[in-house]
């Protein structure tokens, strides 16, 4: 389907107002900037298909109303996201990674931080951080969170699967116990499948033991 010059313009126009609001300048608050693009442009495709019986010109002005609300609700998530990433990166510590790819934010905590070995035991400073964690989500209700448990390669598959399941449950009910709806929270064990880095030397595999927390925008 070919979008009308009107839908064009609202998708910009939409995204330059949020870029006009934004004092830091064009590195700062990207996804916002992001969210109402992608927003003005769906709803404007939404707003051109439901009227699609119509005129042309009854079909631009569905397209344009698509897109303005469009991309209110983008920049708007995106905003969220935006502000969301940035109190938990000054809140959190340094060892804790926060990124924000523009859908959802993870919150990647290593395994030394989180357990001893073979552990499902939660030590006092990552509970501490998974206390900012669940204030924030607190703060921000409108999410769905997955709490994911990785492994390295050491021991069985079935071994490690069984772990990360378990130290993701952990981790749930640590965010839970700090007031998060357990409505809101899954837990899953992903074991050995998902590395992000080489299981073949010590830095590798140290790196694949990890839990990570994936808020996502409902």
């Amino acid at each position: 389907m070919m979008f009308s010059k009107f839908t064009l313009v609202a998708a910009a126009a939409s995204l330059t107002l949020v870029a006009a609001c934004d004092p830091g300048g064009p590195n700062e608050y990207q996804k916002t900037q992001q969210g109402a693009l992608i927003g003005a442009l769906g709803g404007a495709a939404i707003g051109a298909v439901a009227n699609n019986d119509g005129s042309n010109r009854d079909r631009n002005r569905s397209a344009l109303i698509g897109a303005a609300l469009g991309a209110g609700a983008g920049a708007a998530i995106g905003n969220n996201l935006d502000k969301q990433a940035e109190e938990l990166r000054r809140t959190l510590r340094s060892d804790v990674g926060v990124s924000n790819n523009g859908k959802n934010l993870v919150v990647v905590l290593s395994q030394d931080l989180l357990f001893a070995t073979d552990s499902t035991a939660l030590s006092g400073v990552s509970r501490n951080e998974l206390a900012v964690v669940a204030q924030s989500l607190n703060r921000y209700p409108n999410t769905t969170v997955n709490v994911l448990g990785h492994t390295d390669n050491v021991g069985s598959a079935a071994y490690n699967l069984d772990l990360s399941q378990r130290r993701a449950q952990a981790v749930a009910s640590v965010l839970i116990g700090g007031g998060v709806a357990p409505s809101r929270i899954r837990s899953i064990g992903r074991g050995e499948d998902q590395p992000i880095a080489s299981n073949l030397n010590a830095a590798g595999r140290q790196a694949n033991r990890r839990v990570e927390i994936i808020i996502t925008p409902n």
